[in-house]
């Protein structure tokens, strides 16, 4: 698949922010990656420089891809609401963002293994495409198979629920998906107006 598969650290240094989970080279290097380091001078950056750094921070973050994202921001355009909110709340709502949200997964890359490996379901079919849209009251569950996994198993442990919009059931195993996250409710750091400004140019 088109992911990006390069050093996790390179991009958190660039954007500054643990956009791939706790980073220790981010920590000790907390300035963007390049030969002459810290001390290179940057020119202030244009205004759409700044809108492209944060639609590029967004994709990176939810890993989709340019045309994917596209689309999204097209649906998100649609629908009723503030544009920037409904995009995340969309990217929010993909499987694969789901699981780790859930805590299936540590991370949103290994997420979408789990998905893409068949060891998830919904509403109690399985499901193997990362980018499915979760809808209002979709139950998501590890697969029976699977559920003796101990990647799966000590990630639940270490990584409970902490979202108001997913219930989680230890006991069998499955999530049910409330309802689309409010803004408030999304902890991301990213500036979705930006994003709207440069998609409307």
């Amino acid at each position: 698949m088109a992911r990006y598969t390069g050093p996790k650290s390179k991009i958190a240094r660039k954007f500054r922010e643990p956009i791939f989970g706790p980073d220790k080279a981010l920590e000790k290097k907390n300035y963007p990656p390049g030969q002459h380091g810290p001390n290179k001078r940057r020119g202030k950056q244009s205004e759409y420089a700044i809108q492209l750094a944060e639609k590029q921070k967004a994709k990176y973050t939810y890993g989709i891809l340019e045309k994917q994202f596209s689309n999204l921001f097209t649906k998100a355009s649609r629908a009723k609401g503030i544009t920037g909110e409904n995009l995340l709340s969309l990217c929010e709502s993909r499987l694969d963002n789901v699981v780790y949200r859930l805590g299936i997964s540590p991370s949103r890359r290994g997420a979408r293994q789990l998905v893409g490996h068949r060891h998830i379901t919904v509403n109690g079919k399985l499901v193997n495409i990362p980018s499915y849209a979760v809808n209002e009251g979709d139950v998501i569950g590890v697969r029976e198979k699977s559920k003796s996994l101990e990647a799966i198993s000590s990630s639940l442990s270490a990584n409970p629920v902490k979202v108001e919009w997913l219930d989680w059931d230890a006991h069998l195993m499955t999530g049910r998906f409330i309802k689309s996250p409010e803004r408030a409710q999304i902890p991301e750091n990213i500036k979705e107006q930006l994003i709207v400004e440069l998609y409307s140019k």
